[in-house]
């Protein structure tokens, strides 16, 4: 594959092939057609699918969304701040990956009008074969569980204290349920909110944002609502977890402080496991890294995190922002004990 012979070209919404692109084995929820609707709603943004050709031959696809930061046309496959984690390329297995990066830039430069980009795509190497020409590589770090292994399996390479939290779980009576979309977002975002109001603080997002995901992604099958009640019938605990293809995501999770004892959250991720695992789930990406994941037996791994600029000075002024956001945040928010910590993972928040 000669990248110079890779034509990148736009495709009106309307004529997008949905079929076609949704039957590729590297499809995630974060590139159909009701996730972008929710990316367009959420950030008021301008979605792109682009067909990918090799010396006129098409060999795949690329989905994004425009929007306008401080004057700023910024095309995010995705963007920080989105709650979402991964977007880039649907190709074939033969098809090298990084080869497509530099047209696709110049495609966003040129036909699109844009003034930066940032890829994070999950199966693009995580070391590049050449540095990026005029760009930045960062390293996004999640954490997974391969659902690959039996449910015992699973089970067994938690830590003990995280499987006496489970079993103490069930033992107190709670249950698990499969929810329904009415009224899931105002439950989530009220224990999300208590969370934050502890330290007399607010989510760093409105209720909007849980309600237009469920509202565009629940009907499509990929977006499991889980909610935790105690043994009399209480809502102690809320989960939302995508998934498509191969791979499922946490994508946040909250509960009531007063119930924490009965340990929801540990069972709430237990069942999400297994239900994306008995409908083929092969991993399972815990959205973002932390170290208490790592109790319930995740590895930790890290993707490509791409950012290009058409103007150089723009790379270094986004990553000062970017430190100046986290020192803020760290200034104003005192760290949660995990117990205690309502998360969307860290690719949703910042």
């Amino acid at each position: 594959m000669n990248a110079a012979m890779i034509t990148v070209s736009r495709i009106p919404l309307n004529e997008v092939p949905w079929h076609a692109l949704d039957a590729y084995q590297d499809r995630s929820p974060f590139q159909t057609r009701a996730w972008l609707e929710y990316l367009t709603r959420s950030q008021r943004g301008e979605p792109v699918v682009a067909s990918i050709a090799d010396a006129g031959r098409p060999v795949g696809y690329f989905t994004g969304v425009i929007v306008r930061k401080m004057g700023l046309r910024i095309l995010g496959s995705p963007f920080r701040g989105w709650g979402t984690p991964y977007l880039g390329f649907n190709v074939a297995e033969s098809v090298e990956r990084h080869r497509l990066i530099e047209p696709l830039v110049e495609f966003a430069f040129r036909s699109l009008g844009c003034h930066f980009v940032e890829i994070v795509d999950r199966g693009m190497p995580c070391i590049l074969p050449k540095p990026l020409r005029g760009g930045a590589e960062r390293a996004f770090e999640t954490m997974e569980i391969d659902l690959r292994q039996s449910e015992d399996a699973i089970f067994a390479a938690m830590e003990s204290a995280c499987r006496r939290c489970i079993r103490k779980a069930e033992k107190s009576g709670v249950t698990i349920e499969e929810a329904r979309a009415e009224g899931f977002a105002e439950d989530y975002y009220a224990q999300l909110e208590e969370v934050f109001a502890k330290n007399g603080r607010s989510p760093p997002y409105g209720i909007d944002r849980p309600a237009k995901l469920i509202e565009c992604v629940h009907p499509t099958g990929d977006l499991l609502l889980l909610r935790a009640r105690s043994a009399n019938g209480d809502n102690i605990a809320t989960g939302i977890f995508p998934g498509r293809g191969s791979v499922a995501y946490f994508w946040g999770g909250a509960s009531w402080r007063q119930h924490q004892h009965l340990r929801p959250n540990e069972l709430l991720m237990w069942a999400a496991f297994r239900y994306w695992k008995a409908r083929g789930i092969t991993s399972f990406d815990m959205g973002g890294f932390a170290k208490y994941k790592q109790k319930f037996g995740a590895r930790r791994v890290s993707y490509q995190h791409l950012v290009h600029s058409r103007y150089g000075l723009l790379i270094p002024l986004r990553d000062a922002a970017q430190r100046a956001w986290h020192l803020r945040w760290s200034l104003r928010t005192p760290r949660l004990p995990v117990e205690t910590t309502a998360s969307q993972g860290r690719s949703a928040i910042l």
